[in-house]
Formats: structure tokens, sequence, C-alpha cells
């Protein structure tokens, strides 16, 4: 503004001068303001255009909207606007005019001399690291070519120091130079120099409360989750400032005081003391008020639910301490799907188009008298629901888990765990899962649906090598999770492999020079493609070699064969809800010993058959993404069970057991793995296993999630004794699942792998060894932190804390004698492999059957298993 009055100035003084003197190349920069009253018409002769520019003459005139032959008042508005007008463009650094001569008395020459913003040519961002920088000149579009206004530098300045104040760097300072450049177009260039000087954070050094007297000030400080006061106790939360987060946590403060009645508490003043060139000290005085409770509430609006029904969601009586935040989440609790709200209640029931206020209506004394009005509106229906975004999957697979239908009475839960089945499919990207309501019509109660997916990797290969068991391993798995198996035989639907149909199909090799694992799993979630019951089938065939420890290498001539399958059914149902499922499954294993005398099994050349039947019931409600869960619970219950062969197959076990005791004493070998090979021809047994886990989002990316497990293995006959197979072996990284001879195989880090078992059982001899456990029980923490949850790559990080422990028989069980554990780790989900990650774990205890000490450290590494 000061350029456009002095460019004014200029045109009014030397229109004077020129009546006046008659001078000619007479600058207008040289003349006072004497005001438009003594103007004079004059007619412009001719248009002159000097100065650093990349535009032509022509151009430039332009710009003016001046032509040769107008007319014009000296001094007047026209010239003024043009001026005004140049200045707007945003072209132009510096603009002056000129009366250049003045021709019988009333032509007049003018010459506009002017200057071009500069360009941008290159920037150089000093102080920081070179990716912050990056972001620094994508952020302010620092870009080459753009015009280097007076008004880019100061905002660019400003916003960088915002930026790195609200991260608690108060003394931030930014300093932004430019420096013209020779340019052959003859172009006005400059490169800019950006110095960035964070300085320290602040930190807080006190936080003081004026003013409470019924809240102390540490529980006030309490509420400020995220403005701390130094502690050197407390590692994990700093003291530093941030101005967003503090504001945040002043609305805590007052949140705090309302939940204990105080409605009109207020935050009277803050103030920020500095105490030091990178301290400051926070003083807050805020104003309490008095204490109040509700009195009568009552209900307006309401005709699909009583009064009782929503008093009994409400929660809320006359007499009660008035709670504000209670009260608010009770009419509708954000960012919570599930709750328990007066919203939800008509939200679900199909009134989309519903309203309900909290009013109050009375305050008498300490008292509160409330009405809650309701409009319900009309009942709502879904009427077209479509998806898209889906390039690879078929539409079938999706639209036969949706939750919502057309025609369907509208349903916020319906919604919510629609996208919750899309984001367990595994088949697209559950932090870009988004539904969108379209054509929504309040006078016809109808409203489009439309669910918005992202395809993301459904195929894993796994591809592993390295030295374990006696030389190398090597192992290749391909898991193709999205498969379709009836255009198997189509050449046309290998784009690389036929996919679209939720299929699932695994094949996984392993061998070493002990041991090679074939194992096949196809799984067809929809039998018949109407109704959800999961249908698997599983294969597998493995040979293990004894390992001769004398001559370090594999005895093939002593192996130990193992060929087996599994056929299962899987349904979900709708009662107590949808989210739960049982399952069926029948499996067979067959145990072929050839000349394998271990201390496990005794009969070193026999076999075994397990044929079994598995019933299963589970339930599963998570969100969203199947990585990394936010909220939910799930829990399994099995129960796997053999025939009771004892029952009619007419042997006397009670004799074989006194008889196996005889062979023990005398150690007769041979006559004991006789009597084995009798005792477990057919494996009669029952096993019951439970597992349940919690999650609980603490903060956006803050999940806690709480597990426990329990196992027991049983005979039907406590003559024939339980099996040497299907026993439970903890401790380790958990790998492995299920072993050679049926062993299952449970991680308890800080321990090495299958360490935490009973002692031996018989200390006569060692013919039983290490023969795993019958009863197991598990408990963990995990606090998980979520780094991206991009669909390329998802990382978190985890802090743990598990305790468990094994036992011989359900007589020695203690759920309270345990090897406890903590320790960090970080996983890594990529699309293309699967579960990547690594523990460091530390055992508080030693491992049983030892003298030592706590166990100390181990690492783990975790590849394939589950979230």
């Amino acid at each position: 503004m000061n350029r456009l009055n002095n460019a004014v100035t200029r045109i009014v003084f030397i229109s004077l001068l020129a009546l006046t003197f008659y001078l000619p190349q007479t600058s207008l920069a040289q003349q006072n303001d004497i005001g438009l009253a003594n103007a004079k018409r004059y007619t412009i002769g001719s248009i002159e255009v000097t100065g650093i520019t990349s535009y032509n003459e022509q151009t430039v005139i332009a710009f003016t909207g001046l032509r040769v032959g107008d007319e014009l008042y000296l001094p007047g508005d026209k010239i003024s606007k043009v001026i005004k007008d140049l200045w707007n463009l945003n072209l132009f650094s510096d603009i002056d005019f000129y009366v250049t001569d003045v021709k019988d008395g009333n032509v007049v020459d003018l010459r506009l001399d002017i200057v071009e913003v500069p360009e941008l040519n290159e920037v150089t961002i000093t102080g920081i690291k070179e990716k912050k920088a990056e972001e620094l000149k994508t952020e302010n579009k620092l870009n080459k070519g753009v015009k280097v206004t007076e008004n880019l530098i100061a905002n660019s300045k400003t916003f960088i120091q915002n930026k790195y104040k609200k991260k608690g760097y108060l003394n931030a300072d930014v300093q932004i130079r430019t420096r013209s450049i020779e340019d052959s177009t003859s172009k006005n260039k400059v490169n800019m120099l950006v110095d960035v000087d964070r300085g320290n954070r602040v930190k807080i050094d006190k936080i003081n409360f004026e003013g409470n007297t019924e809240l102390k000030d540490s529980k006030l400080r309490k509420q400020m989750k995220n403005t701390k006061q130094k502690n050197f106790i407390r590692f994990w939360k700093r003291s530093k400032y941030i101005e967003e987060e503090y504001q945040e946590d002043l609305t805590a403060v007052i949140d705090k005081y309302k939940e204990n009645g105080y409605r009109d508490a207020r935050i009277i003043s803050d103030t920020i003391i500095r105490t030091g060139e990178d301290d400051i000290t926070l003083n807050i005085a805020v104003e309490e008020g008095n204490k109040y409770y509700i009195g009568d509430i009552e209900f307006l609006g309401n005709t699909v639910y009583t009064d009782a029904q929503l008093q009994t969601m409400l929660g809320l009586k006359r007499g009660d301490v008035y709670n504000g935040v209670q009260l608010k989440e009770r009419i509708e609790k954000e960012g919570d799907p599930d709750a328990d709200d007066l919203t939800n209640l008509y939200q679900n029931s199909g009134y989309l188009f519903s309203n309900i206020n909290p009013v109050e209506v009375k305050v008498e004394n300490d008292t509160i008298d409330f009405e809650i009005r309701i409009y319900e509106g009309k009942l709502a229906f879904f009427n077209n629901i479509t998806v898209v975004g889906n390039d690879r999957t078929n539409d079938h697979v999706i639209y036969r888990n949706l939750r919502t239908r057309p025609g369907q009475q509208y349903s916020k839960l319906a919604v919510v765990s629609t996208i919750r089945e899309l984001g367990q499919l595994g088949f697209f990207d559950p932090e870009q899962l988004s539904p969108e309501f379209k054509n929504v019509d309040q006078t016809s109660g109808t409203l489009d649906l439309e669910y918005r997916v992202v395809e993301q990797g459904a195929s894993q290969i796994e591809l592993q090598g390295g030295y374990g068991g006696g030389g190398f391993v090597g192992t290749l798995g391909l898991s193709f999770n999205n498969f379709s198996i009836q255009n198997i035989f189509n050449k046309e639907a290998y784009q690389p492999l036929p996919m679209g149909d939720g299929q699932r199909f695994s094949l996984r090799a392993q061998a070493s020079n002990l041991y090679q694992t074939f194992s096949t799993t196809f799984v067809e979630p929809w039998l018949g493609g109407k109704r959800p019951v999961q249908f698997q089938l599983s294969l597998s065939h493995t040979v293990q070699y004894f390992f001769d420890f004398q001559n370090r290498e594999a005895d093939r001539d002593r192996r130990f064969l193992i060929t087996g399958g599994s056929i299962g059914l899987a349904k979900r149902l709708q009662v107590p809800d949808n989210f739960f499922t049982i399952s069926h499954a029948i499996g067979f294993q067959h145990f072929d010993l050839r000349n394998y005398n271990t201390g496990l099994f005794t009969f070193g050349n026999g076999s075994s058959e397990n044929l079994s039947y598995t019933f299963g019931i589970s339930r599963q409600d998570l969100a969203t993404n199947p990585i990394f869960p936010v909220r939910g619970s799930e829990f399994n219950l099995t129960a796997k069970f053999t025939p009771p062969y004892s029952v009619w197959n007419g042997t006397d076990y009670a004799a074989l057991a006194a008889e196996r005791e005889e062979a023990l004493a005398a150690q007769d070998l041979e006559a004991i793995g006789a009597i084995d090979q009798e005792r477990f021809n057919w494996l009669e047994y029952y096993k019951i296993k439970f597992d349940a886990a919690w999650y609980n989002q603490i903060a956006d990316k803050l999940v806690l999630k709480a597990q426990t497990e329990w196992g027991f293995l049983g005979a039907y006959n406590n003559d024939r004794g339980i099996p040497p197979f299907e026993r439970f072996f903890l401790g380790g990284d958990g790998l492995g699942g299920f072993g050679l001879d049926g062993r299952e195989v449970i991680a308890l880090r800080g321990y090495p792998n299958q360490s935490v078992v009973p002692q031996d059982r018989d200390r006569r001899s060692n013919l039983d060894g290490n023969s795993g456990a019958t009863v197991y029980n598990k408990y963990s923490l995990e606090l998980r932190r979520a780094i991206t949850l991009k669909p390329s790559a998802s990382i978190y990080a985890l802090l743990f804390a598990e305790a468990g422990a094994s036992f011989d028989n359900f007589r020695d069980y203690n759920p309270f004698l345990l090897n406890r554990s903590a320790g960090v780790g970080v996983r890594i989900f990529m699309p293309a492999f699967g579960l990547l990650g690594i523990d460091f774990g530390y055992g508080f205890d030693p491992i049983p059957g030892t003298n030592g000490g706590a166990n100390g450290w181990e690492t783990h590494f975790i590849i394939g298993q589950q979230f």
C-alpha cells in the first residue's frame, strides 16, 4: 500500500509540474500530492515500458488497460486504478509511472518503469535433515519457477516457525535470504536460502493451579495426558510444551470438573512464564463454581421407546451428581460405534434422521432439571448398495459379506459390521475402507450406500534358509488368499494366478538333512456360495530321520513317517449374535516308526493311528484391521476327541500297566516297546483348549492387548494312560505350531524353545525323556504402538509381559506357579511375505529342572505367526 500511495503521489506531482514548468522527462516521484481538485484532462500521446521484465511491451501495456488516444485526468483516479491493478497481479516488485513529455498543452507521453517479481531458481534449507527440508519445500510450495514475493517469504517464515513451535520448539528461529542470479533468458531469478534454527525443546518446569479447592493439583495434572511437568521418574512422557496438546489438556481439566458435578467450572487464565532459556512454568487459574446434582429428567418426542426404556439406557436418575461428560456420552459417545447410548439405540433401529438434545430447563439451588428432546424422524431404508474399487476380487465375494441389503431397514451397526467384515477378509486395505451415504432423502426415507475399497496383496511367499537341527533348513511356502479354484484350468484367468473368489490355497515344503515335510491346504469360506459355511481340506506328509550324535549326521535307515489329513466344516451363527462360529473337523494321522527308538518312542518298529474329531466354538469381533485390531475381542474353545477304543477292544490295560512297571524295573526295553505298541496302536485321548484376547484402544495408535490360554490333555482310561503324542511344549517363539508327533508348541518369550515343560517324570530311567506336558496355562499383556499401517507394509512396536507354566498332570496344576518374562519387540507385515518380527525377552525365573537364577535375555525371531 505504501508503494501504491507513493506512485499516486508521483502522478499528481508530475502532472502539476508539467502544467506549470513544462519540463520533459520529469519523474512522478518528485511531486507532492495536491489533490484531485486541480486535475487537468489530457490525451495519451504514447506509452513506453522500461525495466526488468520477461513480458513484451505490448503485453504490459495491455495489463494497464491504457491505450494511445485515451483521455485521462492528471492527477486522477484512472492512473491510481491502473497502478493498483498492476500491483494486484503480483507480477511486479516495483512500479513507476513517468510523464516524459507534454505536447500542445494537453497531449501527454507516459513511461511505465517496472521490475518483475523474481522467479525462484533453487532453495537451500539448512539446520535440519534433508528429508525434513524436502517436506518443508513441499508444504510451502517452494517450487522452481514460483514468484518470490514478500508475501511468500513472510508466509514461509511464519509457517516454518509455527510448525516447530507446535512440536515444542518455542525458540525456533527462521531466516530467509534471497540472492539474484544471472540468467541467459533475461529473467529475474533468485536463489533462496532458508536457515532453520530449531533450538531446544522447551520443557515444563512446573504446572501450577490457582483457585482450585475441590480438586487437588495432582488430580488436575493427572488429567493433562500430554502436558507434563518435569519428573525424573517419568521417562515415557517427556515434559515438552506443545500448544495444540496443551489446549486439549485444558479441556480435559474442565471435563474432570464436569465429571464431579462442577458444571460451571472454567479456566479463567493460563500464563506461560519463562524460568530459563528452555524452561517454562504454566500457571493455570480456574473457577470451580458450585457442585450440581441431577433433578427431574423428562423425555419429549419419543414414540418408539418408552420413558422407562430410555431411562434405563441413559443410566442417570434424580439425585445423581451432575456429570456433564457422562451425560454427553450417554446421549452420543463420539468415535465409538458400539457404544450403548441413545443415539445408537435409534440409529440401529432405522432412525437415521433422529436427533437427541439434552436441555437444561430449570436450575434451582444445586439441582438441574433436564428435558431430553428427541426428534425421531422417519424410518430409513437402504435403496441401492454398491461397492467400488475392487479390481481383482469378484463382486459376489464382497456382496455375500455385506450386512446391509437393498430394502433393509437402516442400521448403523450393520454398516459398522460390514466394514469389519470387509477388513477381516484380508483382501482390502482396512485403513481405507469407507462407507459413503448418497441420495439421502428424508421425504421418502431412503438412502444409497457405497462402500469404497482399495485392493491389497492377498498372496504370500515364504522363502527361508538357515542352519538348525543339525544342518541346513530350507523352506518354500506359497499362500494364495484370494484364490479361484474354478478358474484353475482357465488360461485367461492366470494374471499371474486365478484370483478373486475368496478361497485360500497354500503349499509348503520344508527340508533339511534330518527331515522333509510337505503340506497343502484348501479353504472355501462359502461352500455352495449361498451360506457362510467354510470347508477346509488339508493333507501332509513328513519323513523324520534319526540324528546320530556320535557321527553328527542323519541315519536314513532309521526314520519316522507321518501321513495325515483332515476335513472340516465351520458355520457362522446368528444366535446369540453373528460373530459366533461353530466348527467340526475329522482328522486322521498314520505314524510309522521304522527302527526309530528314542526316549520318547519306546516302540522303534511299529505304528500308531490317530483318528479324531474336533469341535470348536469361537467368537471374533475385532475392529477393523486384522493386522492391528484397535478394539474388540476374540475367543476360541476347542475339544478334540478320539473314539474310546478301550471300551470295546477287550484289552486289559490294568494288566498291561502292571507288566510295564515290571519291565521298567528290569530295564527290559524290548518288553516296554512291545507293551507301548499295544497301548498306543490306536491313540485314545481327549483334549480341551481355550484362549481369549481383548483389545482396548488407549490412544489413536496405542492399543492394549490382554490374552489368556489354557489347555488340557486327558485319558478316558487311566490304566491305558495318556499317549506320548499331542502334548504341549511351552517356551520360546512358538514357531512350528504342531510338531511331527502332533505336539503343540506354545510361545513364552524370554525362555528357550520348548523349555518350560515338566521334568522327567520317571527318575529310574531315561525312557520317557522330555515328553511335554498335559496341562498348561499362559497369560500375556501387550502394549502395541502402530508406526505405519500402509498397504505396502504395516509396522508396529510392542512391549510385553507374560507368564506361563506347564504340568505333567492335573494334580500338579497350580495357576499361580508361573515362569514370568517381559520385553520389547516389533512386527512387520508385508502382503508378499506375511508377518515378520523380532522380540527381546527377559526371563525372570529359572528354566524348570535347573538350579540357576533368572534365565535372562532371549532373542526370538517371528516368521509367519498369527498377529
